[in-house]
């Protein structure tokens, strides 16, 4: 926690820096998986989702708690991934970036599913304990998409990618 900072403006804050990883994220994996390398947009990711990691860590806890643990394994991706970005051209190294990457957006999205069906209203009465199907089918979507994400990134990487223009 931040000395004097609300834990309101803390929530907001990293609120809004998660929704710019996830779209971030969305943007820059779906250009990878199509062979498209955007620079900007993966820097975009890749920092606005370490934020999303250490701005959780500033919440209040005690103990190790599954946000905290989703954080550190969020944190070894994005460390995969930067190591593995100024030598992404070497195959092993552009797989590691993209199995990275593409699990580092997951773990977004997989908050995001999590904290909809907690606090979004309309959500709410579907799944009030989060283990029922509405719930386990939205992870299960998000799973298969990111697998076909990360598949399809890999598969990229086999051919050169096509810088933006």
């Amino acid at each position: 926690m931040i000395p004097g900072l609300p834990i309101e403006t803390l929530l907001i804050i990293h609120v809004a820096i998660s929704l710019a990883g996830i779209v971030t994220g969305l943007v820059a994996m779906a250009a990878l998986a199509a062979g498209r390398w955007l620079g900007s947009w993966q820097a975009a990711f890749l920092v606005t989702t370490a934020l999303t990691s250490l701005t959780g860590f500033l919440f209040p806890f005690g103990g190790v708690t599954p946000a905290f643990l989703f954080g550190v394994v969020s944190m070894a991706a994005l460390a995969i991934a930067a190591a593995s970005w100024p030598v992404r051209r070497i195959r092993a190294a552009g797989i590691a970036y993209a199995v990275a990457a593409t699990l580092a957006l997951y773990l977004n999205l997989f908050v995001l599913i999590v904290q909809s069906f907690q606090k979004l209203p309309s959500l709410q009465p579907l799944a009030p304990t989060q283990s029922e199907p509405p719930f386990l089918i939205a992870q299960i979507l998000l799973l298969v998409a990111a697998l076909v994400i990360g598949t399809l990134a890999i598969r990229a990487d086999r051919r050169p990618l096509t810088p933006a223009r």
